[in-house]
């Protein structure tokens, strides 16, 4: 007798003809055999938050690697303040090239631009109905026709075509604004007024009326008789601006296009002429420099302390990644906080961190050769910033007392502490070397890690090589494991061929043997 069901390699038979609960069976077989690959999953997401950690504690060394740089910089240590005894009239700054002293400003004459508007109200542009006139309308009775004139600025000059009956006062503003002149033109619809004003100050800017032969910007008396009452004459007449004029100290008659001018150093603000003086007083800006030492000491105790609570996380060894089938038993709560806990700890004691943060404590402690120690500017103790306690691991405290005394009294010999620079690691300054030591820690994490960088799709960093190890053995197990319950399948709709072949042949016998008569 055949078999009820065919014969078919990919056919699976669940238990039709034996009554086995075929599924369950091979679902518990196959779930021991997953374990191994459960294993090496949990190990790769392990490797994946180690990396993000790594990665995250990268970051942080670049923040501080910019704070760095700016304290191996001079620059920094040679800010200078300016003092102004009459704010009101002249107002000052000082850059790093100022040389202290005490400086007298007078201003005989402010620059100015030229700046001309409507004498008296224009007609109104609105048509009543939500739009606006046209030039016909609004300045020659209903009349179309066209109209030009020539406007000159600082930056060129342009002959303008308007037709009165398409165009209007805002086709003007636009198309005077887009020339590029150093000439803007603005309308005032509340006041109805017209504004030409140049865009730059001095006596190079300026606004000048040719060829205006419907008198619409100028007139030839140039008393507001044009269409928009602008005081300009249409004859070529030029209406400059004028420079600042002013005295610096016994240097007299400096002049300057704008009333922001920068002498010796100084940055000044005229803000009045007429001979308004002012006396300004340049110094080093030691609070400046204070600040920036102690924001500086500030990133690197938080970065420090971000490291050490990564070396001294408390690992929990019994709390792994879950599986698909452990989320699937826990709330999300429970799911977040198991992760919390199986995240913890992963860069315990690492060794590349430790040598890092070792480095730099080392470096926060060095002395620096060819210094004088007179003062004990050699070192950062010497001015103030010592080491806490050793349960504080490297944490840096400062004697603000003591810092603000060696920058009244040495402000270039704490700029060389920290600045110093050499071909010789062991001799530069301490910002200086700092500079390396993070530069060094950024490779090195980098190297251990990877970039999170979307510049490249490919990791070969240490980590990175791991996990695509573990990928392809994750591939390798799966494709085992399909087949093996593949296998399984197979000999399993065997037995259920098996079983039903007895069974028929059971039911002809007992046929055969008068079990059918009545």
């Amino acid at each position: 007798m055949s078999s009820i069901f065919p014969v078919s390699s990919s056919l699976r038979i669940g238990g039709l003809a034996s009554g086995i609960d075929t599924d369950s069976i091979i679902e518990e077989l196959m779930k021991a055999k997953r374990i191994p690959l459960q294993k090496l999953e949990q190990n790769k997401q392990i490797l994946l938050w180690q990396q993000e950690d790594y990665r995250e504690l990268n970051t942080s060394l670049r923040t501080f690697r910019d704070k760095v740089f700016s304290m191996k910089l001079q620059a920094t240590y040679m800010t200078k303040k300016a003092v102004s005894s009459n704010e009101s009239a002249i107002g000052a700054s000082a850059g790093t090239g100022a040389v202290p002293g005490i400086y007298s400003v007078t201003v005989n004459q402010l620059a100015a631009g030229v700046s001309v508007g409507s004498q008296a109200g224009l007609p109104d542009e609105a048509n009543g109905s939500g739009g606006t006139k046209s030039l016909a309308d609004q300045f020659f009775g209903g009349v179309v026709k066209d109209i030009s004139f020539t406007l000159e600025g600082s930056k060129g000059s342009k002959t303008f075509t308007f037709n009165t009956g398409t165009d209007n006062i805002y086709s003007v503003v636009s198309a005077i604004n887009a020339a590029g002149l150093g000439i803007s033109a603005s309308y005032d619809a509340t006041l109805n007024r017209f504004f030409l004003t140049t865009t730059s100050t001095g006596a190079a800017a300026k606004i000048k009326v040719t060829n205006d032969t419907d008198d619409f910007l100028a007139d030839a008396a140039g008393a507001g008789g044009s269409k928009l009452k602008l005081l300009l004459k249409d004859d070529g007449t030029v209406y400059a601006g004028q420079d600042a004029v002013f005295s610096f100290g016994d240097a007299a008659g400096l002049t300057s296009s704008t009333n922001t001018v920068t002498v010796n150093g100084i940055t000044l603000t005229l803000k009045q002429g007429g001979g308004a003086s002012s006396t300004v007083t340049v110094s080093n800006d030691t609070d400046a420099v204070f600040n920036a030492i102690k924001d500086f000491v500030s990133a690197y105790n938080d970065l420090i302390g971000k490291i050490n609570g990564k070396l001294s996380e408390t690992r929990y060894s019994d709390y792994l990644p879950l599986t698909d089938e452990q989320r699937k038993e826990l709330t999300d709560e429970q799911e977040k906080k198991w992760e919390e806990k199986a995240r913890s700890g992963l860069l315990r004691n690492d060794s590349l961190l430790e040598s890092i943060v070792i480095k730099m404590r080392m470096t926060m402690s060095a002395v620096v050769p060819g210094l004088s120690a007179g003062e004990g500017y050699n070192s950062l103790a010497g001015i103030g910033i010592t080491t806490g306690s050793y349960s504080e691991k490297g944490k840096l405290y400062i004697d603000e007392d003591k810092l603000k005394e060696a920058l009244q009294k040495d402000p270039e010999g704490v700029m060389n502490l920290f600045t110093k620079s050499s071909d010789v690691y062991s001799e530069k300054g301490i910002a200086a070397r700092l500079y390396d030591d993070v530069n060094n820690g950024i490779t090195l994490i980098s190297e251990k890690a990877g970039s999170d960088s979307s510049y490249t799709s490919v990791d070969n960093s240490a980590i990175g090589r791991r996990i695509k190890q573990i990928d392809e053995e994750i591939d390798r197990m799966e494709d085992r494991l399909a087949e093996m319950e593949d296998r399984y399948w197979r000999q399993f709709t065997a037995l259920e061929q098996a079983v039903s072949r007895m069974n028929a042949q059971s039911a002809w016998l007992f046929q055969q043997f008068g079990g059918g008569n009545r």
